[in-house]
């Protein structure tokens, strides 16, 4: 089942804030109402984020009744740049709407202008799920029969349109046969690894146990983790790796007790200009953290700070699993050649 579809003007989206208690679609009909999705992690997970903000652009060439392309460019234009401001940290966000806005330069009609980022966002949705499929091939050779992989927030087909990506090596590993399980960390404040990591290991039968995050140092020093396997919300061509925060904590465990640490995304997910310390790391609002089902679990007026990302340095990852194969160190040799011609 695909997270997201386009269907009579409308773009559906699987509300992941609802889950596990209830599945709900939200019924998006513009850019604005895709933004604030993306705002309120409804819609979340970077590939996702790419192709939603995608769509975003399309419904607001759709809505279009005019005839002047120029004022539709415009239109579309403005559209993006509050797209691009809802989650500056992901990179796939920003890939997508670039790309979209270069159908759009390259159109002189209206008409063309609203078929071509139709087609674009279809595309960038399609081109998606069978990038996570040859992600989760090229994975597969990082798994043995028997592991126990730990795996942070989620990854999978509710991060993605369909399948996931680290989420996804593991889900393929399930079902090539291979006897493995899962420890899945319950991921705070948002809890993406307790609502949606576990709903979709449940649903895909695949054995796991739920830990706190706190719990990462102990199941690694008993021996219980085999390997660590995460996504990525933004990689540098140096190696370094934005992603959900408490991803740097688990790198560094995983480094002191010799336990393999992977990173699997697609292409579309690495920046090959930014500097590490010019990673822009969303601050999201304090409530996340003071507060559990819209009730205060601390002191009132306490301060907080909200990173919803962290960096965690080349040193400290085995592989980067894409959809060309796994990238090993030395990454700013190798993270070049899978963007070169003979890469392709």
């Amino acid at each position: 089942m695909r997270s997201i579809f386009f269907r009579n003007g409308v773009v559906y989206a699987l509300d992941s804030s609802k889950l596990p208690y209830r599945e709900s679609w939200l019924r998006l009909t513009n850019a604005r109402q895709v933004a604030s999705a993306i705002r309120k992690m409804q819609i979340r997970g970077a590939p996702l984020i790419g192709v939603a903000a995608a769509y975003g652009l399309a419904l607001e060439a759709l809505r279009y009744r005019g005839s002047d392309v120029e004022k539709l460019r415009n239109r579309v234009l403005k559209a993006s740049e509050e797209l691009r401001l809802a989650r500056p940290t992901g990179r796939n966000l920003g890939w997508a709407i670039d790309r979209c806005l270069q159908a759009v330069r390259e159109e002189e009609t209206v008409s063309g202008l609203r078929r071509r980022l139709l087609e674009e966002a279809n595309s960038i949705a399609d081109e998606d799920v069978e990038t996570n499929l040859k992600i989760a091939r090229n994975g597969l050779e990082l798994v043995r029969d028997g592991d126990r992989i730990l795996t942070h927030c989620n990854t999978g087909g509710l991060g993605t349109v369909e399948y996931g990506t680290a989420l996804g090596i593991i889900r393929l590993a399930w079902e090539k046969g291979r006897r493995i399980s899962v420890l899945a960390t319950e991921t705070r404040p948002l809890l993406q690894g307790a609502r949606l990591t576990a709903w979709e290991l449940k649903k895909y039968g695949v054995p796991f146990k739920l830990i706190c995050d706190s719990m990462a140092g102990y199941v690694m020093s008993r021996g219980m983790v085999d390997k660590v396997l995460v996504g990525a919300d933004r990689i540098l061509v140096t190696g370094h790796v934005a992603n959900k925060i408490g991803t740097l904590t688990l790198a560094v465990l995983a480094k002191h007790y010799n336990v393999p640490f992977y990173v699997a995304a697609p292409l579309s997910t690495f920046d090959l200009t930014t500097k590490p310390e010019d990673i822009p790391i969303e601050e999201r609002d304090s409530v996340e953290v003071t507060h559990f089902l819209s009730r205060l679990i601390t002191v009132e007026g306490v301060e907080v700070i909200n990173p919803a990302f962290d960096i965690t340095p080349p040193e400290l990852i085995s592989g980067i699993v894409t959809e060309k194969g796994v990238i090993q160190p030395p990454y700013e040799t190798n993270i070049p050649k899978a963007f070169s011609e003979k890469g392709r």
